[in-house]
């Protein structure tokens, strides 16, 4: 974990650390499936000084019967939570209503209670669904490396990105949309979270993983090469790891804990 100096530690009441000392962070990513670690982004939540927990949903044994039951923690146990990818539809309650209506409860409590959220993909969905949005089936599949029409570049840089999602959300009330394709936007921020719709985490070695758990039969069935959309990927995964891990330093400074700066001035003095 590295040293903070002088900032207020989340989720800790506003205390006021010297030069010398440490707080605990935590985050917690949500893994939906076996087949989605966390990579590089959680590599730069670790570089941050945060330790980082995963919590896994589906695991591998129930992957084609999802259905399963899951124990979420408070979520002001966590200083952020990430939410990650998952191939099934936030809307689908027959497919997997065991747990993500637990899930969509989790986020709307860490939502009022001011714990900061990093919504990706089926995550970002997720996100919008628990603050009054919706998710809906778009008209068009996004599949391979976009670029993107970001609004606010120093948080969403235009990219390409990632993307693999057949759905899309309505951004919840209050939400800023601040990135966006021709089919769907792209990224909002409401309060202290960033929904994304894209996947910044991606690495070739987890793009093998979802052809190898039914991904290359969707590609097939679609008229898509799995074999170049993996070596895209091969020659795009180095820059677009820099990218992700920039996107999480830019959530953290100026979406999630914008004001830690100014607040612990103001306690400390300085």
């Amino acid at each position: 974990m590295s040293t903070q100096i002088g900032v207020v530690a989340p989720g800790f009441g506003g205390i006021c650390l010297g030069p010398n000392e440490r707080f605990h962070m935590r985050a917690l990513f949500i893994q939906h499936d076996h087949a989605s670690p966390v990579s590089h982004i959680g590599d730069q939540f670790e570089a941050r000084g945060f330790e980082v927990q995963e919590l896994l949903i589906v695991p591998e044994d129930r992957f084609h019967d999802p259905g399963v039951t899951a124990t979420f923690p408070a979520p002001t146990a966590y200083d952020v939570l990430v939410p990650m990818g998952a191939p099934w539809s936030v809307y689908d309650e027959v497919t997997i209503g065991a747990w993500v209506l637990e899930e969509l409860t989790l986020l709307r409590a860490a939502h009022a209670a001011g714990v900061p959220i990093l919504g990706i993909c089926f995550g970002g969905q997720a996100l919008a669904t628990a603050l009054g949005g919706s998710v809906v089936r778009a008209e068009r599949s996004e599949i391979g490396w976009y670029p993107i029409s970001s609004d606010e570049p120093g948080l969403v840089e235009p990219g390409p990105w990632f993307e693999w999602h057949h759905d899309k959300w309505v951004a919840p009330p209050g939400a800023r949309v601040l990135a966006h394709t021709p089919d769907a936007e792209q990224a909002f921020v409401v309060g202290r979270s960033l929904a994304v719709q894209f996947h910044p985490e991606l690495t070739a070695s987890t793009l093998r993983g979802w052809l190898e758990n039914g991904g290359r039969g969707y590609l097939e069935a679609n008229g898509a090469d799995a074999d170049e959309l993996l070596a895209q990927t091969v020659h795009r995964e180095a820059d677009a790891a820099v990218r992700g891990r920039r996107l999480v330093d830019r959530f953290l400074d100026t979406v999630a804990f914008a004001d830690e700066d100014t607040r612990a001035a103001d306690l400390c003095g300085s």
